[in-house]
Parts: C-alpha cells; structure tokens; sequence
C-alpha cells in the first residue's frame, strides 16, 4: 500500500499528533506492536478485546498510511501478514510514554479500575 499521509493543513503540533492517533485503538496498536515487536493480524485482535475485525483492519490500514506501522506480506499458502512498529511508529510511542504516565496517575487517584492485560484477553468480544 502507497499511499500518502494525511497532512494538514494543521492549526498546531497537538492538532498534526492527534490525526495519526485518533481513534479508540490507534494508542493501543502502539502499545501492543510495542510490546511484541512483531504480531500477526489474530495475534493483534486477541491482545485488543473488543476490538472489531473491521475496526483493527481500519486503524493497520491508516496507521500504515501516516508510517507508523509495517506491514509484511509473506507469499506463502495460506498466506502470512505481519506487522510491526516503523522508526516513526516508535517515535510516537516514546512521545506518548509521558502520556501514559499521566494515566496512569490519574488511574491511582480516581482509584479506576485497572484491567491486567492477560484479563482483558480473557473478556468477550462484543
């Protein structure tokens, strides 16, 4: 897939930020491809529960498109798609750690609930 970026115009840094991580799962597609280092398209789904097919496959295509992640098509039969973080892709993350912090900290003083992750896998889908 070559495709161009989506680019502005943009009314600042926050504003260019947010187009490439908005949506529900974009962060959490970060996290996971940062976690795994590579993760086939299953192996995703079942790291984000309640995550649509549809949904999971919208957010690779547009994440692909703005750089952030590869995606590697093997010929092979059935054939094997990965996906991992580009260069850009974890130079968002690392821009996005401080953010996490912070919600995590908010996590801590509003007492929220914090789901393990190895429990979240467990959860229905919708």
């Amino acid at each position: 897939m070559t495709t161009t970026p989506r680019c502005g115009p943009y009314i600042c840094g926050i504003d260019a930020a947010m187009d490439v991580v908005s949506g529900k799962w974009k962060g959490l597609i970060l996290w996971e491809l940062a976690e795994h280092e590579v993760r086939r398209f299953a192996e995703l789904r079942r790291g984000l529960p309640g995550v649509s097919e549809k949904m999971l496959t919208q957010h690779l295509r547009e994440m692909e498109q703005d750089g952030l992640v590869h995606r590697e098509v093997y010929a092979e039969v059935p054939p094997r798609v990965e996906y991992s973080l580009t260069e850009h892709g974890r130079s968002l993350n690392e821009a996005l750690a401080p953010l996490g912090d912070w919600g995590r900290e908010r996590i801590r003083r509003e007492r929220a609930d914090l789901v393990d992750h190895a429990d979240a896998e467990a959860m229905p889908r919708p």
